[in-house]
This record gives structure tokens, C-alpha cells and sequence, in this order.
């Protein structure tokens, strides 16, 4: 039997019809591989969450530890000052006769960086203690959410 032109041009669209239908299978294939052969980038469903509640406990500790050391910081940095405003009046006090209008205005002053030193202390205080508390807050926030 002999093929009519017709039938030629058909059979010819069927197989490069095929061909790309194999090629595009192929390129399909070889795409999902690409992105599925390195596993180690995807996430391990068993690993432990970041918020479970030995690391939220942990992270509590730590907050709390760093606020204590804060703390200490800041009442040796005002001690520092205050300690410099006194040797400051002492030397102005030895420099001076007694009762001198120089002598007493670095006492007023000494006395005055010790008050602003004091509530610049306990200020910082209160917002390290402030921040603290919202690191807890959050942590606990977080533990509760993944806890349900």
C-alpha cells in the first residue's frame, strides 16, 4: 500500500508530535530532580522548634542573667561619677581657702551630679528591668502559642 500525501504529513506531525511530547516528559523530569536532589536543604519536620520550652526557659534565664549583669554595670558607672564629682570638690576644697565662693559652688555642683547620677541609674534600671520583662512576655507568648 502507498501513502498518499496526506497520510505522509500526518504521520510526519504524529511523530514530531511524539518527539516533543517525549522531550517536554524528559525536561519535566530532569526539572523536578533539580530541585528535589539535595535534601539536606529541606526542613527535618523532626527537629526540635526553636520555641519548645527548654530553649523559651533558657532564653528566660539568659535575659534575666544579662539584666542582672546590666544592672551591676550601671551602678558601678554611677558610682564612677559619683566618685569623680567628690574627688573633684575635694580638690577644688584643697585648692581653695575655707568657705570660698569657688569651694562651695563645687560642692553645689558635686551634689548635683550625684543626684543626676543616681536617677540616671535607676532610670536605666527601670528600662533594663522594662526590657527584660518583654523578652520574658514574648518568650512566654511564644512557648504558648506552639504549646497549643
Amino acid at each position: 500500500m502507498k501513502l498518499n500525501s496526506l497520510t505522509k504529513q500526518l504521520s510526519t506531525v504524529k511523530r514530531w508530535m511524539a518527539t516533543t511530547l517525549f522531550c517536554m516528559l524528559a525536561m519535566a523530569f530532569l526539572w523536578q530532580g533539580a530541585f528535589f536532589s539535595n535534601t539536606s536543604a529541606m526542613a527535618d519536620p523532626a527537629a526540635t522548634l526553636i520555641a519548645s520550652s527548654d530553649a523559651g526557659d533558657r532564653a528566660q534565664e539568659k535575659a534575666s542573667t544579662d539584666a542582672g549583669r546590666t544592672k551591676n554595670f550601671i551602678e558601678d558607672a554611677a558610682d564612677k561619677v559619683k566618685q569623680t564629682a567628690r574627688n573633684n570638690a575635694n580638690k577644688v576644697d584643697e585648692a581653695t581657702d575655707n568657705g570660698s565662693f569657688i569651694e562651695r559652688k563645687a560642692k553645689k555642683d558635686a551634689a548635683t551630679i550625684e543626684k543626676r547620677a543616681n536617677e540616671d541609674a535607676d532610670r536605666t534600671q527601670k528600662a533594663v528591668d522594662d526590657t527584660k520583662n518583654v523578652v520574658e512576655r514574648t518568650v512566654d507568648n511564644i512557648k504558648d502559642a506552639f504549646g497549643k
